[in-house]
C-alpha cells in the first residue's frame, strides 16, 4: 500500500511540474532569420494549439504565424505565434499580428547578427510538430546577455506561498475535525469489541 501511495505522490509531482514547465514563460536568445505563415490543420497535437484569432472564426484548418531563429550554438528553434485571447494560459495575448511585424523588422543574418530575446511558452517536439507559441520579443545586446526569469520566480514564490497556506488549513482542519472523529470511532468500536466480548464471555458461563 505504501508503494502505491509513492507512485501516485511522484505521479502528481511530475504532472505539476510538467504542468508547470509547459504554461510558465521562458526565455530564449535567437537570431530571427524568417518569418511565415503556413495553413495548419491540427490533428493529435491540436491541444499545442490556441484557438483562432481573437474575433476570427475557428475552422478546422487555419493560417498561423512562424517565426524562425537559430540560438547562439548554432541550433535552430521554430515559434508559433497565436493569440491566447481570454483562454489558457492566460497570457492575455492579442497582438499576434504585431509580433509578427516586429518579428520580420529584426531578421538578421549570420554576417550581421541582431540578437533578440523572445518570451514564450510551451515546448517544442519535432515528432508531434508542437511548438512553443512566442508572446513578445525585444532585442538584447548580444548572444551572451543574461535573462533572470523574474516574473516565474515570483508566480513560483506565490505558488508555494498558496501550497503552505492549504496544507496549514488541512493541518488544522485534520487536528479539529478528523482526529476527533477518528479517536471518537476508535472508542466506539473498541466499547462495542468490550461488548461482544463480555457477552460471548457470559454465554460460554451459562453453558459451562
Amino acid at each position: 500500500m505504501r508503494y502505491v501511495k509513492w507512485t501516485l505522490i511522484t505521479l502528481l509531482v511530475l504532472l505539476v511540474a510538467a504542468t508547470l514547465h509547459y504554461n510558465l514563460p521562458q526565455r530564449d536568445i535567437v537570431r530571427i532569420v524568417n518569418t511565415e505563415v503556413r495553413r495548419v490543420d491540427p490533428g493529435i497535437n491540436a491541444f499545442f494549439y490556441s484557438g483562432a484569432g481573437s474575433g476570427d472564426a475557428t475552422p478546422a484548418n487555419r493560417d498561423v504565424f512562424f517565426i524562425e531563429g537559430i540560438r547562439p550554438n548554432g541550433n535552430p528553434i521554430v515559434y508559433r505565434n497565436e493569440d491566447t485571447g481570454w483562454g489558457w494560459p492566460p497570457y492575455l495575448k492579442f497582438n499576434s499580428a504585431n509580433l509578427q511585424a516586429i518579428s520580420r523588422d529584426l531578421v538578421s543574418t549570420s554576417a550581421d547578427p541582431r540578437w533578440v530575446a523572445v518570451r514564450h511558452y510551451g515546448w517544442r517536439n519535432e515528432l508531434f510538430s508542437i511548438f512553443p507559441n512566442a508572446t513578445s520579443i525585444e532585442t538584447v545586446p548580444g548572444p551572451d546577455a543574461r535573462l533572470i526569469p523574474w516574473t516565474s520566480i515570483t508566480i513560483l514564490i506565490l505558488l508555494a506561498a498558496f501550497a503552505l497556506w492549504l496544507r496549514r488549513l488541512w493541518v488544522r482542519f485534520r487536528r479539529r475535525k478528523i482526529e476527533p472523529l477518528v479517536d471518537e470511532i476508535d472508542a466506539d468500536f473498541d466499547e462495542a469489541k468490550d461488548r461482544v466480548g463480555g457477552f460471548f464471555d457470559r454465554l460460554f458461563r451459562r453453558k459451562k
